[in-house]
C-alpha cells in the first residue's frame, strides 16, 4: 500500500519551478527520478529534492491539468513548515519568477522589490519607451 500523497498545484513551468525551489534553498533534480516514501517505496517524478531525513520531495507533470502535481509521502514529512504552507510560500516565489522574467522579456526593469511584513511582495518596474 503506498503511502504517497499527490497534491495538484499550478505549477507550469519547468524554469520557474526549478528557480522558486533554488530561491527557497533547496536542491532540486530536474530529471526524472523516484522519489523516496515509507520504507523504501519509491514513485517517479519528473522534478526531484532529495531530503536527508524523511521522504523526498518530488513533482510530476500531469497532462490533463498542464501542470506539476506535488508528491510527497506526508507521514514523513520532515521540512521546517507543514506541507500547506511550503505550497505557499512555494506558489509565491514561483510566482514572483513568472512575474519578473515576463516582465523582462518586456523590457521592465525592476525599480524597488520589498518583502512586507505581511508576507506579501511588493515590485516596482519601470520601462523607457
Amino acid at each position: 500500500m503506498s503511502h504517497f500523497s499527490i497534491i495538484k498545484t499550478q505549477l507550469r513551468k519547468k524554469e520557474h519551478l526549478l528557480a522558486a525551489l533554488r530561491d527557497l534553498g533547496m536542491v532540486a533534480e530536474a530529471e526524472e527520478k523516484l522519489v523516496r516514501g515509507y520504507r523504501g517505496q519509491t514513485v517517479k517524478a519528473d522534478l526531484a529534492v532529495s531530503v536527508n531525513k524523511g521522504s523526498d520531495i518530488g513533482f510530476r507533470w500531469n497532462s490533463s491539468t498542464d501542470s506539476y502535481e506535488l508528491v510527497a509521502d506526508l507521514d514523513l514529512w520532515s521540512q521546517p513548515v507543514p506541507v500547506e504552507r511550503f505550497l505557499s510560500k512555494l506558489t509565491q516565489q514561483y510566482a514572483l519568477n513568472t512575474v519578473l522574467s515576463a516582465t523582462a522579456e518586456e523590457g521592465f526593469a525592476v525599480e524597488k522589490q520589498a518583502n512586507n511584513l505581511d508576507g506579501s511582495i511588493e515590485l516596482v518596474v519601470t520601462r523607457w519607451d
